[in-house]
């Protein structure tokens, strides 16, 4: 099994679907001849050619489109947006067509897209470029969402995607790219709406995904040095589907739980996750559900602000203590 980096994962899962399958191809800013703004899609321009690896110009709602029309054809496009505070340019295309097409059409068109790239505060990109949208997009009917944590996760899920008949969000952080991990080398996929226990424990259950989910791991293990505390951390991997099932069986054996994500508070999947996890576990709960979230203020650009604005490792362990009472 080898160990490679989360960037290197997400390549040999596009260049293996696109070696598997001739209708996969690839669009996006500089993602050919400049071998990808965050070296994702390197070397493929060299593997499959112009016509499947494709620049595309400065238009989101244009090469989104493109990609929706291609699906519709029998095409599996793989949409790259450098990151998603762009896809907001696009936004009509990916939440009021791709998603919507099968349904109005009565099952005459499917729409097998993937749209993948940067979501969230990741290296200093400021209040423009630094959107987390995955509850923005779990709340569409249609879409599939999808944020991996290892690079395991991320070629597997995206394999996933790739071959799904549905419009998939697939959502990764600038910061984890160089994060390494093992990979097998064979040929194997990862199932949508299939949570992942990233660390098992019995005094706390912490639901996290993608970055904020590292973080969590971090506050676990701080937790366990400093105080014996024993923490479960749980990956959902899909934000929609979503595995409720492991997530309730989770909070019922700890009777705690904490939600960790980067996005915004208001409206966020943290409160989505704390409904469902109240309504399906409240006899079961000792406390309610303790939330941790980005500040509601826009992204700063300064290294200290965003650290203060983004829940850290400290914040996480904070908000395990308080949901439960501990008085170390």
């Amino acid at each position: 099994m080898a160990v490679i980096q989360f960037r290197e994962a997400l390549n040999h899962a596009m260049c293996e679907e696109m070696q598997r399958d001739p209708d996969v191809f690839v669009m996006g800013e500089e993602v050919a001849e400049y071998d990808g703004a965050y070296k994702v899609t390197q070397g493929m321009l060299a593997k499959f050619g112009p016509q499947r690896v494709v620049d595309a110009p400065i238009s989101e709602a244009g090469f989104a489109g493109l990609g929706i029309g291609a699906a519709m054809v029998g095409m599996r496009p793989i949409i790259e947006f450098m990151t998603f505070s762009f896809s907001l340019v696009a936004f009509d295309q990916v939440v009021n067509n791709a998603p919507k097409m099968r349904y109005m059409s009565g099952g005459q068109f499917k729409v097998p897209i993937v749209f993948r790239g940067i979501s969230g505060p990741g290296q200093q990109l400021a209040a423009t470029h630094s959107w987390t949208v995955d509850a923005l997009y779990a709340h569409v009917p249609g879409l599939k969402v999808v944020i991996p944590t290892t690079p395991y996760d991320a070629k597997g899920l995206l394999k996933t995607a790739i071959r799904d008949d549905d419009p998939v969000i697939f959502l990764e952080n600038e910061a984890m790219y160089g994060n390494r991990g093992e990979v097998p080398d064979d040929d194997y996929t990862i199932p949508f709406g299939k949570a992942d226990i990233k660390r098992p424990g019995k005094d706390c259950t912490v639901i996290a995904w993608g970055h904020g989910c590292l973080t969590a791991l971090a506050a676990a293990d701080l937790l366990a040095k400093d105080h014996g505390m024993d923490v479960e951390v749980v990956d959902p991997r899909s934000l929609r589907p979503l595995d409720l099932q492991t997530i309730a069986e989770s909070v019922r054996k700890t009777g705690y739980c904490v939600t960790v994500e980067e996005g915004y508070p208001t409206c966020g999947m943290g409160a989505e996750l704390a409904a469902l996890v109240q309504e399906t576990c409240f006899d079961d709960l000792d406390n309610h559900v303790v939330r941790v979230a980005s500040l509601d203020v826009p992204m700063p650009y300064s290294k200290p602000l965003l650290n203060h604005v983004v829940p850290g490792v400290n914040r996480v362990a904070d908000a395990i203590k308080k949901a439960t009472y501990f008085q170390g």
